[in-house]
């Protein structure tokens, strides 16, 4: 068995596998909203994520959705400002949501360039807790759709080695640290992660190997995500995947 079957959950591998995961998106979209009226995601950062997005503000994917019933959350946020490069909603803003009609009110960013970061995740958790149903299972709010990164060092979304964010399970959002900068972030925790009907990683690139054999092995964050009543997929170029 090749390593990259040992992953988790369902596995894509193509040179560019943007495509087949917008596809994913708009079909998921369309069986939530035809179930629940409406289709709840969280976005990731990173630079696959932003590939991403621009495939799916463009024809044809565009056209196969209903941006008017999509309710937008983040997955994690660095403490910057709005408008600053590194601001995760900043980038989904200039790749997708600018470019799309999804309602302003239905999109829940972070607000994480404010001076109390506890207080900021406390907030968040609680607007996923009033605008998300519960999961069937547990207390945490179920969101139709999670889209996560892979670091180099396991981490996904801002749940980083050894950082105490790990280790929550009573509320839904928290700070967390990273080891590179913008160090002080938001992220949600693995109670929202593992809630989800659908949850998918997106790899690019050749330095992902070791985080990738983490994931196998159990021994990164991101190996923490297993949704024991929702789909996990995996989408990564050929590059991610020659390099496990």
């Amino acid at each position: 068995m090749s390593e990259v079957a040992r992953l988790p959950g369902a596995v894509t591998v193509r040179d560019d596998p943007t495509g087949v995961a917008a596809g994913w998106i708009v079909e998921i979209a369309r069986v939530a909203m035809a179930e629940g009226g409406r289709f709840r995601i969280a976005l990731a950062g990173g630079s696959a994520a932003r590939t991403l997005y621009q495939v799916l503000a463009v024809t044809p994917h565009r056209e196969r959705t209903d941006w008017g019933r999509w309710e937008v959350y983040f997955g994690d946020e660095r403490a910057c400002p709005p408008d600053d490069p590194a601001n995760n909603c900043r980038m989904a803003r200039e790749a997708l949501l600018d470019l799309v009609p999804v309602r302003p009110e239905l999109i829940h960013r972070m607000e994480a360039e404010c001076s109390d970061l506890d207080a900021a995740a406390a907030e968040y958790s609680s607007i996923l807790a009033s605008t998300c149903p519960t999961a069937a299972t547990g207390s945490a709010p179920r969101l139709d759709c999670i889209l996560l990164g892979l670091g180099e060092n396991g981490h996904t979304a801002s749940l980083f080695p050894g950082d105490p964010s790990l280790q929550v399970r009573d509320r839904w959002a928290v700070r967390s640290r990273a080891d590179y900068a913008p160090f002080d972030r938001i992220t949600v925790t693995y109670p929202v992660l593992n809630a989800a009907a659908h949850v998918a990683f997106l790899v690019t690139g050749p330095a992902k190997g070791e985080a990738l054999r983490g994931v196998v092995e159990g021994r990164v964050p991101a190996a923490g995500v297993r949704p024991p009543d929702g789909e996990l997929r995996w989408f990564m170029d050929t590059a991610a995947a020659g390099s496990l």
